[in-house]
């Protein structure tokens, strides 16, 4: 009989469980999570879109923080990105930061909280 590593064992049981169509999600992107929300016995999907302030764990257990403000008062909300809850995530824009965690944007206001956009570099001759 062979000795299985156990990290292995585990990873094949999370494979099946693990979805393919995820986009590339980075500290600093505009995203909109379509998730499943279930009201009495009807479901629905409801979208919330914000920017990726802390990308955490690994696979099965990778989850996205995504920061928004409605009406004035900043409102955190934490998607695990393989769960069945969460319908697609769309990415609206690329940030261009320099942080794996922007907590900073948390004491901002206003205009303060605009994160610039990603440019394409263009290849130089």
């Amino acid at each position: 009989m062979t000795k299985v590593n156990a990290r292995e064992l585990i990873s094949g049981v999370e494979q099946p469980h693990l979805k393919a169509n995820l986009p590339d999600i980075n500290p600093g992107d505009t995203v909109k999570v379509f998730a499943k929300i279930r009201e009495g016995g009807k479901e629905r999907i409801q979208a919330y879109e914000g920017t990726v302030i802390k990308l955490q764990g690994a696979g099965i257990s990778r989850a996205v923080v995504v920061r928004k403000t409605f009406q004035g008062v900043g409102v955190e909300r934490t998607f695990p990105l393989h769960s069945p809850r969460v319908d697609r995530i769309d990415v609206l824009r690329q940030g261009n930061v320099r942080r794996a965690r922007l907590y900073y944007l948390r004491g901002l206001q206003g205009k303060a909280t605009r994160i610039k956009e990603k440019t394409t570099q263009r290849p130089t001759k």
